[in-house]
């Protein structure tokens, strides 16, 4: 309870919520009333309405939302992004599990016109056993070597293909972090890999399953 009381009090402690309609009431610990520095809503209204590609990424996602809220799947969503933000190249990065969904997703942007260059996250063939990883760290508990993933790897192969924007499909999780940290490119997640259910992870939430993480 201590630590509890000492946690500095964010978004998700709060009921109100009026920064999303502009009301006039705010916590007291309202991020919008007390952590916006001085000069930088002006900063980043100039950011959002110019011309850089922060801007135009900016403008299309809340263009896409307003005109296709509830409409569209993530897929035709993520289509329609790259369509206006006027992306050349596309990179795929994807984990080696969701291959099928990725040749899917592939072959949806051929269609719309969109070039790409896609790496799974296998790339290099490296032994997991060159990374440190004890016999008993992986899935099958040393039985033969086991290939490790490389998210440095497929950033650096889209970064030398000078993408525009880069999607993941199915990274693991910290994998996918070090991609984002390694890209050059803008990164957008398609599909959030969970292996237990069914690559929605959400469920955990909505299900009571969450609850056995509070023990």
């Amino acid at each position: 309870m201590e630590r509890e009381r000492k946690r500095r009090l964010s978004c998700t402690d709060c009921g109100l919520y009026n920064c999303r309609n502009r009301g006039e009431q705010y916590p007291e610990f309202c991020l919008t009333t007390g952590c916006v520095e001085a000069g930088e809503t002006a900063e980043l209204d100039q950011i959002y309405g110019g011309d850089t590609i922060d801007g135009k990424m900016a403008r299309a996602a809340a263009q896409i939302e307003g005109r296709y809220y509830c409409t569209k799947t993530r897929v035709e969503e993520t289509v329609l992004f790259i369509k206006e933000i006027g992306a050349k190249k596309v990179g795929i990065a994807t984990c080696f599990g969701l291959i099928n969904e990725a040749k899917i997703f592939a072959k949806i942007l051929q269609k719309n016109g969109i070039e790409y260059v896609s790496v799974v996250c296998k790339v290099g063939g490296e032994d997991k056993a060159n990374m440190g990883l004890a016999p008993e760290d992986t899935i099958c508990k040393g039985a033969h070597p086991e290939t490790m993933c490389n998210p440095i790897l497929q950033a650096r192969v889209l970064n030398r293909e000078k993408t525009d924007l880069n999607i993941a499909i199915g990274l693991c999780v910290g994998h996918d972090a070090l991609f984002s940290k390694y890209s050059d490119a803008p990164v957008t997640t398609l599909i959030a890999k969970d292996r237990v259910l069914g690559h929605n992870p959400v469920a955990a939430l909505y299900s009571g399953y969450y609850k056995k993480l509070y023990e």
